[in-house]
């Protein structure tokens, strides 16, 4: 399978809401403040009023269920969903629930993004398949995305 970079997605967030737990699991609502995303062919702002609902089972594996809005430089909105998984050794994801840097490579953090828009520009992005890989970080997440050819 081959892919290509898509873009880099930056994303800012509030401290989450931790409604604790619930039959699933615990938990958590953070809700999206800003970011900004670039790649080859678009570039621009994530708008603040998204959020990731988050979800951590009983297997230690966290589930994430983001939704935010994407403007581009040059003013389409693009609506961006995922869902993905981040898991790895206990060490590495105390230490990022306690807010540090952690090394991505000692954590597993994937993602499926998917895209709408009505831009002609970038209606592309409605058609295809693409895969992230995550890095969480204090302030919020960074997600390199991937088109699948």
């Amino acid at each position: 399978m081959n892919s290509r970079p898509l873009m880099t997605v930056r994303i800012a967030a509030a401290p989450p809401q931790k409604l604790g737990a619930v039959p699933h699991g615990i938990r958590s609502i953070v809700l999206v403040t800003g970011g900004d995303f670039d790649g080859p062919r678009l570039r621009g702002k994530v708008l603040p009023g998204g959020g990731d609902w988050l979800l951590l089972r009983s297997d230690g594996v966290l589930e994430l269920d983001l939704r935010i809005t994407l403007e581009t430089d040059d003013h389409a909105l693009i609506y961006m969903t995922f869902q993905g998984v981040r898991h790895g050794p206990p060490e590495a994801i105390a230490a990022l629930g306690r807010g540090e840097n952690v090394d991505p490579a000692s954590y597993y953090f994937r993602t499926l993004p998917r895209f709408e828009t009505s831009a002609e520009a970038y209606a592309y992005l409605n058609r295809m398949v693409t895969v992230g890989v995550g890095e969480a970080r204090p302030a919020g997440a960074v997600h390199r995305i991937y088109e699948v050819l």
